[in-house]
């Protein structure tokens, strides 16, 4: 079992540092400590394996002690954040939650369900193959969200060969594949996470200065805000060695400001999918925007321009939505993409694309000229029913100055009329004064 793997690699690791927290550093023999802790807990508590336990919390030792403890005690787990809380009744009966432990309350608090996840044909395999599990929830970000299905002992699979020992900073959050991805990573390879308290640039920032941090996994909204704030400047990050993108499409006017901002730091773009488990992938040498997917573990494939994917560390199924695996066993991610050999440019969702009388638009193509513009803090563009048309394109634009509507509209018209066709530029444009992101630095189109 890679469980049992993990459980050796924690002991060869004892003396180094795992987890930097809350201004404490915790070693492996601690986290060792925490975990033998909870798995009596679980059995003080009578959670038996099988059972379906949900985990409200955000990182911290006691977080990551209770997952490993929960693997190895084969339960399946649905991890949640405080952000989801006006969810959290919906998701329980989804998941056939049966325990809840709330590791925000002081001291944690366990919570009974009555449920019966045998009623579903999913969690029953789990069961009976004496798995643990992973219960996800899709951001939903352009509609409602899907209960992503995992078997735990296949995702750690790809962490077994993990050696190389990083100071990762753990910003994704902690109910996101791609954060998971990052603290499996770090604790198979005996490496360091430190887990922020909050999200701001600034303290990103002082973290990474601090604590020498060498990895800072983020989103392309998240990175783009840390350049506008101009933190990098104030703060040491000499440190970091590698910055990893992933979770929506990198504007290739943000790359370039990046790769100019950190001419020393490594970008590398993560193809992150909740129902793929993150699965590996390799940048182009002279350009982080194509990546290779194909590796002894996944293959992919593009059937009229949109990338599917076939990996061993795929989700059982959803919970609440039919199956999207073709018969022949590939995932569709619904991602448009070019191809160039055996690498892929991501273009955007196909579900996000605008069609305007027949033409279609990526929104994200839209975004990159106009964020180009000098004023310009951020953009989303999306479509706008139109009775003649189908859809028009609308951009919500926060600026930095203090034009006016209609001043900017011209402007930016102007600037679009040799860089873009005409139906792709805006005919609709709001003046944003909030941010444009959700709570986990992703652009919502919905």
């Amino acid at each position: 079992m890679n469980i049992d793997i993990l459980q050796e690699r924690l002991k060869q690791y004892s003396r180094n540092e795992v987890i930097v927290h809350d201004g404490r550093v915790f070693s492996y023999q601690e986290l060792q400590a925490l975990i033998a802790q909870w798995s009596e807990n679980l059995n003080n508590h009578q959670i038996l394996p099988g059972t379906v336990v949900a985990v409200i919390g955000d990182y911290s030792p006691a977080a990551i002690a209770l997952m490993i403890a929960l693997i190895a005690n084969k339960n399946i787990i649905v991890p949640l954040t405080p952000l989801a809380e006006a969810h959290f009744t919906e998701y329980f009966q989804i998941a056939h939650t049966q325990f809840i432990i709330d590791l925000t309350q002081t001291p944690y608090r366990v919570t009974q369900q009555t449920s019966n996840p045998i009623q579903n044909q999913l969690l029953e395999q789990l069961i009976e193959q004496q798995h643990p599990g992973l219960i996800l929830f899709t951001s939903g970000s352009t509609g409602q969200p899907k209960a992503v299905v995992h078997d735990f002992e296949k995702l750690l699979t790809k962490f077994v060969d993990a050696r190389k020992q990083y100071r990762s900073l753990v910003f994704l959050m902690f109910d996101h594949i791609a954060g998971i991805d990052t603290y499996f990573y770090a604790l198979y390879s005996g490496g360091t996470m430190v887990f922020p308290a909050s999200r701001t640039p600034k303290d990103v920032c002082q973290l990474i200065e601090k604590y020498k941090v060498e990895v800072l996994p983020a989103s392309p909204t998240f990175l783009n805000l840390l350049l506008l704030s101009r933190e990098q400047q104030r703060h040491d990050l000499s440190s970091l060695k590698i910055i990893t993108f992933g979770s929506e499409r990198m504007p290739e006017p943000l790359l370039h400001r990046l790769e100019k901002a950190f001419a020393e730091v490594r970008l590398v773009q993560k193809y992150g999918v909740t129902e793929l488990g993150a699965p590996p992938s390799k940048v182009m040498d002279t350009d982080a925007l194509w990546l290779k997917i194909n590796s002894p573990q996944v293959q992919a494939r593009v059937v009229e321009g949109i990338l599917q994917i076939k990996a061993k560390t795929a989700m059982l199924g959803y919970l609440n939505a039919p199956s999207p695996f073709t018969e022949d066993g590939w995932f569709n991610t619904g991602d448009q993409v070019e191809v160039d050999g055996d690498y892929v440019r991501i273009l955007g969702r196909a579900s996000e694309l605008i069609n305007v009388g027949g033409e279609k638009v990526h929104p994200v193509e839209v975004e990159e000229v106009i964020q180009m513009m000098e004023g310009v803090e951020d953009v989303m563009v999306n479509g706008l029913f139109n009775q003649i048309t189908g859809a028009l394109v609308q951009a919500h634009v926060k600026l930095n100055t203090e034009e006016t509507l209609s001043a900017f509209r011209q402007r930016m018209r102007d600037f679009c009329e040799d860089k873009l066709p005409r139906y792709k530029i805006p005919q609709k444009v709001v003046l944003a004064k909030e941010s444009l992101h959700g709570d986990r630095f992703k652009k919502i189109r919905r």
